[in-house]
């Protein structure tokens, strides 16, 4: 008999997808991870307490406060052992003897014999001097004694008192009485802390002469930035170049070689010292290894000058002050000074500062100039800062091309008679021809009577490479370019450097990244004045500036690339250079172009008037003026460089490169100059629609007429 189940309730979950059941596996229990013994633990965390920072720094400290004392204690052994014996004469005379300066040694040898007699007469003194000494307290008792009686004598005269005959012997009786019980007082306490104090005063003397190993020395003092130099500290980074006859005769000397060393002077902003090298060192020796010597000192390459003095197997040492260098200078006289003048015959021009500090001025009378330096160093604002100084002399006369066409003269348009300004090989030719016709009239003065005068003329190209490179010929067949005799760039530079000097028609060149096929020999040795930016070889340093500077330790290759940027190395007898050296480190300073139109303004308003021939660029057959009306739309005003984006937009042949200078040019003298609102200098769209309207009516009228 079957039962039949009956089922009260339906079921409410629907049946389960046999896909989606999950099947529960269980897992038998895994052994546990056994637990980190607590020894393990602890030596973790010892080791970890052990290297952390602070417990370094605090053991550096602790070994570094115990060690000042240990060399305390040495540097106070020498003093005392230096001033009782002629050890200090012994060391100074081995230190001239293995510097070959047999002079000072026959001196050190004589003060030594001195100090050795006179010892001698101090011991021999101490023979006599007890029984001198005993004599002398018995007399001075004796007197003492005497001198009391009388004094207590008055005394009792004065009262009439017997008694007080003694009371002066009294008094001081009890004074001795009471300097002993103060004695016995502070004798104790005196006696515990006196080795403490002495203590702390070796531990000042060490930690005054940081007589603690590297290691244990505050991490400021470790790294050397900053740290003062001291005739110690120059001689170690000498000892340690890795030049072994350096090395072994300052070991040999006495005074560990600080008898090489003049003193140490204070040098604008760093410190200069002589070294005189022992026999057997050369100067090349230590100028090859600038830049390991500038890390012994704890400095940048950059600011250690290593220069030959006049002095044999010397070398002269400017050690900058840790990065006053990267400090810029302060600005130019020309843009300070509004009443600075020129004078082309006796004055010079405020260039810039030496690296001491001092100002730098260059004389530019009847010399030709040749500037250098790699792309974007500044090399053309130092040489326009020399022609804006110049260009307040009005007696010079300016001949400019500007072979780049970035606007960076534009500000001598008015001021200068000729300005080209382009990279083109139209415009190389139109410098060429500019340079021909100033050998022209150097020709006609050369032709003049004796006696006569001539005004001074600067022919400048910048950028003069793009001439030297410059593929083009002309009918004849001549190229422009080149350093052949044919090259009428070439021979046109080198014919001024031959005779132009003698009646003041001087040739002022600055190019970029030199090399013999874009700077000529001939041209590069013909200049007076040479100066190199930073340059990237040895090899460039030397077509810029010369053998002999460079051998005398002139390192333009060794400038920093952009943040030397402005410091030029001259070699010129028309700037002042220390005695000995050829050559001297400038850092210009930069006059931008605001500034640099504002000095040109004051230099027009001394002068007449000067019309400027300007080479015709491509697309400026427009009308600038009905450009600029039309640039402003529906606005009513704009700043002056929104007008020079949207010309430039209209069209950039003829207006991609112009600046301030050229919208100013063009709205002079029209009613619709620029002007300062609300800090910024702005244009008027009325004024500049009201100058449009009246040209076109003068015109009108001028043409009816």
């Amino acid at each position: 008999m079957s039962e039949n189940v009956v089922h009260l309730h339906k079921p409410t979950d629907p049946p389960a997808d046999p896909a989606e059941v999950t099947t529960l596996t269980v897992v038998p229990d895994l052994p546990a991870t056994p637990p980190v013994p607590l020894w393990v633990r602890s030596g973790r965390a010892v080791r970890r307490i052990a290297t952390h920072e602070r417990t370094a720094t605090a053991g550096r400290a602790l070994a570094r406060h115990t060690l000042y004392v240990a060399g305390g204690a040495r540097i106070v052994a020498r003093r005392t052992w230096d001033g009782r014996t002629a050890a200090r004469y012994e060391r100074m005379l081995r230190a001239a003897e293995a510097a070959g300066n047999y002079e000072a040694a026959a001196e050190w040898e004589e003060r030594g014999q001195r100090f050795r007699e006179a010892r001698h007469r101090r011991r021999m003194d101490l023979l006599h001097s007890p029984l001198d000494a005993a004599k002398g307290v018995l007399v001075g008792t004796g007197m003492g004694i005497g001198s009391l009686m009388a004094l207590g004598v008055v005394l009792a005269i004065a009262n009439k008192d017997i008694t007080d005959v003694i009371t002066p012997i009294s008094a001081v009786i009890d004074l001795i009485a009471l300097i002993i019980r103060i004695v016995q007082v502070v004798w104790g306490p005196l006696v515990t802390i006196g080795p403490f104090l002495a203590l702390l005063a070796l531990w000042s003397v060490g930690r005054h002469q940081q007589a603690a190993p590297q290691w244990a020395l505050p991490a400021h003092v470790r790294s050397g930035e900053g740290e003062p130099i001291t005739p110690s500290i120059v001689v170690k980074a000498l000892r340690d170049l890795g030049i072994s006859a350096l090395r072994n005769a300052i070991k040999e000397m006495g005074d560990a070689g600080a008898s090489m060393l003049s003193p140490i002077v204070i040098a604008g902003c760093g410190v200069e010292v002589d070294v005189t090298l022992p026999s057997g060192v050369s100067t090349d020796e230590i100028q090859n290894r600038r830049r390991k010597l500038a890390e012994n000192l704890s400095r940048h390459e950059h600011e250690v000058f290593i220069t030959i003095p006049p002095a044999a197997r010397t070398v002269r040492l400017w050690i900058a002050d840790s990065g006053a260098l990267d400090e810029p200078i302060g600005p130019s006289p020309l843009v300070t000074d509004e009443t600075l003048t020129a004078n082309y015959g006796t004055g010079r021009a405020p260039w810039g500062q030496d690296l001491r500090g001092d100002a730098a001025a260059l004389s530019l009378y009847q010399r030709h100039l040749l500037i250098t330096g790699l792309s974007n160093q500044g090399k053309t604002a130092a040489l326009r800062a020399l022609a804006l100084w110049l260009a307040l002399d009005r007696a010079v006369e300016f001949r400019i091309a500007d072979l780049k066409g970035a606007g960076d003269w534009a500000m001598f348009d008015g001021l200068a008679t000729v300005l080209i300004q382009g990279p083109t090989d139209e415009h190389v030719v139109q410098a060429t021809e500019m340079v021909e016709d100033a050998v022209d009239e150097m020709n006609r003065r050369l032709q003049a009577p004796p006696g006569s005068d001539f005004p001074p003329l600067i022919v400048l190209v910048d950028e003069a490479q793009v001439a030297f490179m410059c593929p083009l010929t002309d009918g004849e067949k001549r190229p422009y370019g080149g350093s052949k005799a044919t090259s009428r760039y070439f021979m046109a530079v080198r014919k001024i450097h031959n005779q132009g000097r003698a009646v003041n028609v001087l040739m002022w060149q600055g190019t970029q990244d030199p090399t013999n096929e874009n700077l000529p020999k001939l041209v590069r040795e013909g200049a007076h004045t040479r100066a190199a930016l930073a340059l990237g070889t040895e090899s460039q340093a030397r077509m810029a500036l010369g053998d002999k500077a460079v051998d005398g330790g002139a390192a333009p290759n060794l400038l920093r690339a952009g943040l030397d940027k402005g410091q030029v190395v001259v070699a010129s007898d028309g700037i002042d250079i220390p005695a000995g050296q050829s050559f001297i480190n400038v850092r210009t300073h930069y006059i931008d172009n605001d500034d640099a139109t504002t000095i040109a303004d004051r230099a027009k308003a001394l002068r007449d008037g000067v019309t400027t021939l300007r080479v015709i660029e491509r697309g400026e057959d427009r009308d600038p003026l009905a450009d600029i009306a039309s640039v402003f739309g529906q606005t009513q005003r704009l700043v002056t460089q929104d007008v020079l984006k949207r010309l430039s937009a209209l069209n950039p042949d003829a207006y991609g490169r112009w600046t301030f200078a050229d919208l100013r040019r063009v709205l002079d003298g029209t009613g619709a100059e620029p002007y300062k609102s609300d800090g910024r200098m702005v244009v008027a769209r009325d004024r500049v629609q009201r100058a449009l309207t009246n040209r076109d009516t003068d015109g009108s009228a001028s043409a009816a007429e």
